[in-house]
């Protein structure tokens, strides 16, 4: 459906006339005075004539409010029902207003047609800042035309898309709109149907747009995949300020993608993760990243499953980094105790504006309940301490070996020896070795215990391993989409070269260099003629051309590439003169020995400090010996030719 032009917006429409009106204009007279009403209109009449004119042309009731305040900057239309043929009457009188700067059309139903004549109207409207299209039932089949207003609008700073049911594919549109306006500060997103495929064109969105300040996607359901392809935009964003993702449901995953995101984003001053499902481990992945961000002043995390312990995470992370900005942290729903209470003091004499809202005091720490002791283990570890038997243990009882003793002789053993066992659980140990209430003990089961206590030793040590594995796994694979998706959506230009590989430009920590040490190096000339290379930071390495040739650069990566290797051409009677390799790979004729040069000449070795005079004088007079005796040799040989394999 195409956009229609202007002169379909006007009163030149024949097509939107009432029945009455249709009928009059049969009659040559009719149109003249139509003829006549058009030139009046365009040169005479008032904003408020204009609408009404509008109105009877397009058959809708017009609306009091917007006559008797049309010259007001702002223009509050919420619930009047204008629907899509009210909203191109109003767009009709505001395409020559000079006067209203804030149009709140919220909750009308005007649909994905009312969003087309607004967008027409836009093109020639130079007034109107900010637009409210809440709750309009706009849908994905509006999606276009907003995003052709977006596209072709000059004057608007916000707009309110809030509750209109667009879907993943819709964000794609707004993407594609928004990477090119930067002039729209305030976008509000919230109450859509935003999920992965969303959060993947929003977090391009992100990358991509230089404008957006203020952005609102509460109420969507940005999770997994979605959450952690969002968070990889804002890693790279450099203009939003405030970010309210509240009711999305992130999760421990999205706030681990989001920790990343604040290690490297400085622009960000509000966030709002309230009601996403974020536990106390999640508290401390998103803690991870506020240790290096210097720039978050409000952080709320309310209605999260959080208790004391990511309460006094949150505390400690203030505490601990000198440079944090946080000043008010919002865990409203959360119970603190003493303990908090106290760091919570001695935090904010460090940062006295700090402000943590929470409910009160009253919380405790969950602490697992004491893992119960088996007695027969207790037993067990007192033989093997003194390294007894058991048959030595009950000899004194058991006369005659049958390794069966009757319940109060083996209670009286029990009590009088020095086996720290509690009265309870020696009736519980007697309870497992007469089950059937014979009166007898039968303590071969003793004997048995010690193999099954190693086999479910071994057995909970598998289950703590496979979680803590299935764990470490989970986390290294959101890492991974967060780096596949921080790749994708960041922009070339953006992106700095170095032998470590790829990484952005900014001012967070910089992600560890697999560069290995040993191949950066330092080639200072002795000559001032010649060129040098110092390069220890991973910055770009410039090296003047050599004999006019351009230096060597691999295509197979882009990437700069710094490596050097090995003087393999080690110094003798029979090789030539060694040639050294420059950092890039360019080979170049020196007068001098690359090796005598410099300590680090071998890449495979470590960094050796250079050798005294004394140690190379020393080196010298044992070669000058060991060519003596290699020539001794061969003069011997020569002289008895006869001595030689029979």
């Amino acid at each position: 459906m195409s956009i229609p032009s202007f002169e379909e917006l006007s009163l030149k429409d024949e097509d939107c006339l009432s029945p009455i009106e249709s009928q009059a204009t049969d009659t040559e007279s009719d149109q003249e005075l139509e003829s006549d009403g058009k030139k009046k209109f365009i040169k005479h009449m008032s904003v408020a004539e204009v609408y009404m004119e509008a109105c009877k042309l397009v058959g809708v009731v017009p609306v009091s409010h917007f006559i008797r305040n049309h010259s007001s900057p702002t223009m509050t239309l919420t619930y009047d029902g204008l629907g899509p043929l009210g909203c191109k009457a109003l767009a009709i009188a505001l395409v020559s207003d000079v006067h209203i700067r804030t149009l709140e059309l919220a909750y009308n139903d005007i649909q994905a047609e009312g969003v087309k004549y607004l967008a027409e109207l836009l093109r020639a409207n130079f007034t109107i800042q900010h637009l409210d299209l809440s709750n309009n039932h706009v849908k994905s089949e509006g999606a276009e035309h907003v995003a052709k207003m977006l596209m072709d609008s000059i004057s608007l700073k916000s707009i309110k898309l809030s509750g209109n049911g667009f879907a993943d594919d819709d964000a794609k549109h707004f993407t594609e709109a928004l990477s090119t306006n930067s002039r729209i500060k305030d976008l509000d997103l919230s109450h859509n149907k935003f999920c992965g495929k969303g959060g993947e064109y929003l977090g391009q969105l992100l990358a991509n747009n230089e404008g957006v300040e203020v952005l609102d996607l509460s109420w969507n359901h940005l999770r997994m995949k979605g959450a952690v392809a969002f968070s990889a935009g804002l890693k790279v964003n450099t203009m939003l300020k405030h970010l309210d993702l509240s009711w999305n449901g992130f999760g421990n995953e999205g706030a681990l993608a989001m920790g990343e995101a604040l290690k490297f984003n400085n622009t960000l001053v509000h966030l709002n993760l309230s009601n996403n499902c974020i536990t106390n481990e999640g508290v401390s992945m998103l803690c991870r990243g506020l240790d290096y961000n210097e720039t978050l002043r409000v952080l709320l995390l309310a209605y999260n499953a959080v208790t004391v312990e990511g309460a006094l995470a949150l505390v400690n992370v203030v505490k601990n980094t000198p440079k944090t900005a946080l000043e008010q942290i919002n865990i409203c729903n959360v119970l603190v105790n003493e303990n908090f209470v106290n760091l919570l003091e001695l935090t904010c004499q460090e940062h006295p504006g700090l402000d943590v809202q929470y409910e009160g005091v009253g919380g405790f720490v969950a602490q697992k309940p004491p893992k119960r002791i088996d007695p027969m283990k207790v037993i067990q570890d007192y033989l093997d301490k003194r390294k007894l038997r058991l048959w030595d243990f009950f000899r004194n009882i058991d006369k005659d070996g049958t390794m069966r003793v009757p319940v109060t002789d083996f209670r009286k053993a029990v009590q009088q020896s020095s086996i720290p066992l509690s009265r309870f659980q020696i009736e519980e140990l007697i309870h497992r070795l007469d089950r059937g209430r014979t009166g007898m003990v039968d303590y071969r089961g003793l004997a048995d215990t010690r193999k099954q206590m190693v086999r479910d030793h071994r057995r909970q040590l598998k289950k703590v391993e496979s979680r803590q594995k299935k764990e470490k796994q989970k986390s290294d694979r959101i890492l991974k989409t967060f780096q596949t998706a921080v790749e994708a959506v960041t922009p070339h230009s953006s992106m700095i070269f170095s032998p470590g590989g790829a990484k952005e430009d900014s001012g967070g920590p910089q992600p560890f260099s697999a560069t290995p040490l040993s191949s950066w190096h330092h080639i200072v000339m002795s000559n001032s003629s010649r060129y040098s290379v110092t390069n220890m930071s991973g910055d770009h390495v410039h090296l003047p051309m050599l004999g006019g040739t351009s230096p060597y650069r691999p295509t197979s990566s882009p990437a700069m590439r710094s490596y050097s290797q090995p003087n393999l051409l080690v110094a003798s009677p029979n090789s030539p003169t060694s040639k050294s390799i420059s950092a890039q790979g360019v080979r170049s004729d020196l007068e001098t020995d690359y090796s005598k040069l410099s300590p680090t000449g071998n890449s495979l070795t470590r960094s050796r400090p250079a050798l005294n005079t004394q140690q190379l004088e020393s080196k010298a007079t044992t070669k000058k010996l060991k060519k003596r005796k290699v020539k001794k040799h061969g003069v011997k040989d020569s002289q008895n030719p006869t001595k030689s394999i029979k």
